[in-house]
């Protein structure tokens, strides 16, 4: 298996581009969705249901995806999971197109979709994940990791920037067809590259298959749960998606209802947002930080990141909201590169995709709770979106502060190594605090 020599070489450059162009139309499909379902329905308990139903597919089927990631080609997973999605937002852009009186028929059907395209993603992000280390030296795993994280803010920033106007302009069909025709770009761009990967001998027989598919399965869990500092991570990651999820669901009903600002607002919002992470991945890719003081700056940004998000519940500007959602957007970015990094770095290659497929599973767990209860939360005390806003700002920061005092949590932060290691070392997984729903890829 021949070592890449160069960061930006013909693979990754094929697949950090076709990812970018994807990226874009998911951005689009997620504004979409969100303003369609809030103007045809104005309800935030439908809009938490249908985040937390297209949720649940990644959370039961991660460790499952990260097996299947480990014993099939990772460039077909990823090429047909593209292909998947796209017809599938096609088919959704068709049914509003052609039927746009009928409500339920459109809300029915993006139930449909979403969770068609979460569990077609379940599989997707475990093989995209493992195969980033392999397509790039060594020494330059966090500069990629930035890169990818740049073009999913870059998307994020032209996206959402410009899809409250785009919906506003054009409609939901309309970008719900630009998404599902940059996935089948992005899935041609794809078949061009060629990723290493050692592909284990087929297993013959039904009994066989599933006895090996068992088995790998096992040892994911097995490498995750001999790590104090590894399981304490995604103790804090599950808890912390869970009380941060709820500016995902109802920040449509928090700009329209309490800023009395346009759809265009929540675009220039997660905009900010996207900004702000690109500063963030600037610095985690660029800066040197070793040991204590990388661990230090984590998690001195996951508390701030806790505090701004409670803030947020106090916000009556749109110019302090928007400076609010860059500043959350630089700390989240650092966070997710640093810890993201050493978590590839770590990992060996014939176990990467089942470590990351368990990170869907494990830290994501109670999402798709948090997004059902939100709504229904929010329809309880009359939408008060500031104040649930408030208090779960207020209970992550406090668990933020307690996670500060865990010795295990800051070693298992503290860690490097500069090799990838034969057996199992405390390598931690990349909590990726909520920054837009989990409904495309």
């Amino acid at each position: 298996m021949t070592t890449p020599t160069r960061l930006l070489n013909r693979n990754f450059v094929l697949l950090w581009q076709g990812q970018l162009v994807s990226q874009l139309g998911s951005q689009a499909f997620t504004v979409a969705m969100m303003f369609w379902i809030k103007h045809a329905t104005d309800s935030a308990t439908l809009m938490g249901t249908l985040m937390m139903a297209s949720t649940i597919p990644s959370v039961l089927l991660g460790p499952f995806a990260g097996t299947f990631a480990d014993s099939h080609s990772r460039k077909w997973i990823i090429v047909w999971s593209d292909i998947l999605c796209g017809l599938a937002s096609i088919s959704l852009a068709a049914v509003l197109f052609f039927f746009p009186d009928r409500i339920d028929l459109g809300v029915a059907w993006l139930f449909i979709a979403s969770v068609f395209m979460t569990t077609v993603g379940a599989f997707f992000r475990p093989a995209i994940s493992a195969s980033i280390p392999d397509l790039v030296p060594p020494d330059r795993l966090a500069g990629a990791n930035s890169m990818s994280r740049f073009s999913d803010q870059i998307s994020g920033f032209i996206g959402q920037g410009l899809g409250g106007v785009a919906f506003r302009l054009l409609g939901a069909p309309v970008l719900f067809l630009i998404d599902g025709l940059t996935y089948l770009f992005s899935a041609a761009s794809e078949t061009l590259i060629t990723i290493p990967q050692v592909i284990p001998e087929k297993a013959k027989g039904y009994r066989a298959i599933l006895d090996r598919f068992k088995t790998g399965t096992t040892e994911g869990f097995h490498y995750v749960w001999r790590n104090i500092g590894l399981r304490n991570l995604f103790l804090v990651a599950a808890f912390l998606n869970f009380l941060l999820v709820p500016i995902i669901v109802l920040l449509p009903f928090f700009v329209e209802d309490f800023l009395h600002a346009t759809p265009d607002w929540f675009g220039y919002m997660m905009a900010a947002l996207g900004i702000g992470s690109m500063v963030g991945y600037l610095f985690a890719g660029t800066l040197r930080l070793r040991g204590p003081v990388r661990s230090a700056l984590v998690i001195a940004a996951i508390v701030t990141m806790s505090i701004l998000f409670g803030l947020l519940g106090l916000v009556t500007s749109r110019v302090v909201a928007l400076v609010v959602f860059t500043l959350m957007g630089i700390v989240n970015g650092f966070v997710n590169i640093s810890i993201g990094t050493i978590m590839q770095a770590t990992t060996p290659s014939e176990i990467r995709g089942r470590v990351f497929g368990l990170l869907g599973t494990l830290a994501g767990g109670l999402t798709p709770i948090a997004m059902g209860l939100s709504g229904v939360v929010a329809d309880l005390l009359n939408q008060n979106i500031p104040l649930i806003i408030l208090l779960c700002g207020g209970a992550s920061t406090l668990l933020s502060l307690a996670v500060a005092f865990n010795a295990p949590f800051r070693a298992f932060l503290a860690y490097e190594s500069p090799a990838v290691p034969t057996a199992a070392p405390a390598a931690p997984p990349a909590t990726d605090i909520p920054e837009v729903p989990p409904v495309t890829q």
